[in-house]
């Protein structure tokens, strides 16, 4: 591990939405659940508290989503396994290839999944 931890927040879509995300471009999000697997190198909990927040600015894929009307984090998780570690042992589907793994070195096709 490289000394820090990883968090898992679980994601409700209320209804299905349709979102821009980024660079990445439009999708359609259906309704139900989502877990996003992320990590902070430093601050942890400050990058869980900022995810939190109702306001804040666009910096990740998932501000995107947390963004769109209907969309609240249900839970947090924190875990100190590995971002991708962990990520790869959650079930769900990927819907957006590419999501919060931008800078994904372990093969990781999306960190963010819909369960369903």
């Amino acid at each position: 591990m490289n000394g820090h931890c990883s968090y898992q927040l679980l994601i409700e879509v209320k209804r299905p939405v349709r979102c821009v995300i980024g660079r990445l471009g439009a999708f359609e999000f259906p309704a139900g659940c989502y877990t996003y697997t992320g990590s902070a190198k430093r601050g942890l909990e400050a990058r869980i508290s900022r995810h939190l927040r109702p306001k804040k600015s666009l910096r990740w894929h998932v501000d995107f989503l947390l963004g769109a009307p209907g969309v609240k984090i249900t839970k947090v998780i924190r875990s100190c396994r590995d971002e991708c570690r962990l990520n790869q042992a959650s079930p769900g589907n990927v819907l957006v290839p590419g999501f919060g793994s931008s800078d994904c070195n372990a093969g990781c096709r999306s960190h963010l999944k819909y369960i369903g």
